[in-house]
């Protein structure tokens, strides 16, 4: 019985130890998502709403997984410089014009975006910085 008893303490010591290792990209993700959630209620929720359902006509919805990976290099931009263009996103065109926000520094535009990129039913996991960074050199 004490022999069970020791290395159940011994297993269950094990599991403990390893379910509390993260790597540092998962503890990078949720560092990203609760500063990108703070961004997000300040700079986007009013128009793209507190779970991404858009307003109506005027504003896309953030639900649509296949546009936000079909633009994932394009994201950054959108938050950064505004959108002027035309987007169809749920085969529904959206004219508006998106608003710009040239305060938000680089890495909050990255919060921001792994936020939206992994909220609303969308997974898309972590986008480091650094890529964003370069997303945003590429701005036209």
């Amino acid at each position: 019985m004490r022999k069970y008893i020791i290395n159940s303490i011994i297993f269950l010591s094990l599991v403990a130890i390893i379910v509390s290792c993260q790597n540092q990209e998962t503890i990078d993700l949720q560092n990203y998502m609760s500063n990108g959630k703070d961004i997000y209620k300040a700079k986007c929720q009013n128009c793209h709403g507190e779970h991404g359902e858009g307003l109506g006509q005027l504003t896309p919805p953030l639900t649509d997984s296949v546009f936000l990976k079909a633009n994932k290099t394009r994201l950054a931009c959108f938050i950064k410089k505004g959108a002027k263009e035309s987007l169809i996103i749920h085969g529904k065109e959206y004219k508006e014009k998106m608003p710009a926000f040239p305060e938000l520094a680089d890495i909050d535009v990255a919060q921001v975006m792994v936020y939206i990129t992994n909220s609303f039913g969308n997974k898309q996991g972590f986008v480091p910085y650094s890529e964003v960074s370069k997303h945003l050199q590429n701005c036209k």
